[in-house]
């Protein structure tokens, strides 16, 4: 007997694990006869009970799985909250959060209670990140040499539900087990993914020019991100830097007054304003504005263009 809750924003990503796990639970068994699966709206949580309670026949065990179970609220939930209570030892259970992100307490603490609970989002932070990685690598049955790992990790950007897809063609490639290098998996990869948008500002706080237009095209190309989107992530940056023009802050806690910003945030705000200075804020603040006008009409000039003019005299401020 064994319960899960799958969780996770990213329906590709779930979809494997899910994929990954019900294929581990059935084993050399038939999965035709062990697997009952529920999907959609029309199910009801009574019926994957029924199921899991249902003793298996002609197998060990039966493995059923619900998917989108966040769909249910709290008054649906009492057939499946006595079953985490008194769970069947012949059926697996496995749930499905369904990605809108809402579902209900009581079946994420139920199954903390009575099995495990398995996020498979991707960790945030990039040292995790590159970690997790590293473990589909392996989970795959490939092997990357480091100089491949931070390629494959920098084409990826904030895209990591691309990275299962690319795995399976190396796989079919190269088979499992041999060690791949850089210039084996570069043929592979397509268009890189979008970028986390902090990334972009930070290289154009530090006047990398290049990079800033590097990761602003693939934040456009590869992440979809409409030119207005990106100006809008640059006006919240430069924003936080004007609040700080002539407030004084000295500390932390002084920016995070002034800004509305908490922790490092606020550190990272006041940093860059020390960096760029009152006249240079107020000059972003400026070229804003004239780029905002002509991404709307004001001059006729390519979106694109108009946004690589105005990243290149930001990055350029000091």
């Amino acid at each position: 007997m064994a319960i899960y809750l799958l969780t996770g924003d990213d329906e590709s990503l779930v979809r494997t694990a899910v994929a990954d796990l019900v294929g581990d639970l059935v084993g050399g068994g038939d999965r035709a006869i062990m697997v009952d699966e529920f999907d959609g709206d029309e199910y009801e949580l009574r019926m994957v009970v029924d199921a899991a309670q249902t003793m298996p026949f002609l197998t060990e065990k039966r493995v059923v799985v619900a998917r989108n179970v966040s769909r249910f609220n709290a008054d649906d939930l009492s057939p499946l909250l006595g079953y985490l209570d008194n769970p069947l030892d012949t059926s697996d259970l496995v749930l499905v959060e369904g990605g809108d992100g809402r579902m209900s307490k009581k079946i994420t603490d139920g199954v903390k209670g009575a099995g495990t609970v398995i996020a498979t989002a991707p960790p945030k932070k990039a040292g995790d990140r590159a970690t997790w990685i590293r473990d589909q690598i392996a989970h795959a049955g490939l092997k990357i040499e480091p100089r491949g790992v931070h390629r494959l990790t920098d084409w990826l950007g904030e895209e990591p539900a691309r990275l299962d897809g690319v795995l399976g063609t190396l796989r079919g490639a190269f088979g499992e087990g041999e060690m791949l290098s850089e210039a084996d998996i570069e043929p592979f990869l397509g268009e890189a993914g979008g970028v986390p948008p902090w990334d972009f500002t930070d290289a154009i706080a530090a006047g990398d020019t290049t990079k800033a237009l590097t990761l602003m095209g693939r934040m456009i190309h590869g992440g979809k991100r409409h030119p207005l989107q990106i100006m809008s992530t640059l006006h919240n940056h430069y924003a936080s830097l004007a609040r700080l023009d002539g407030a004084g802050a000295r500390t932390e806690q002084d920016a995070a007054v002034a800004t509305g910003l908490k922790g490092f945030p606020a550190k990272k705000a006041l940093q860059n304003f020390n960096r760029l200075g009152g006249a240079s804020t107020r000059r972003a603040i400026e070229l804003l504005a004239q780029a905002d006008l002509d991404l709307r009409g004001a001059k006729d000039l390519d979106a694109e263009l108009v946004m690589e003019l105005l990243v290149a005299r930001l990055s350029k401020l000091r």
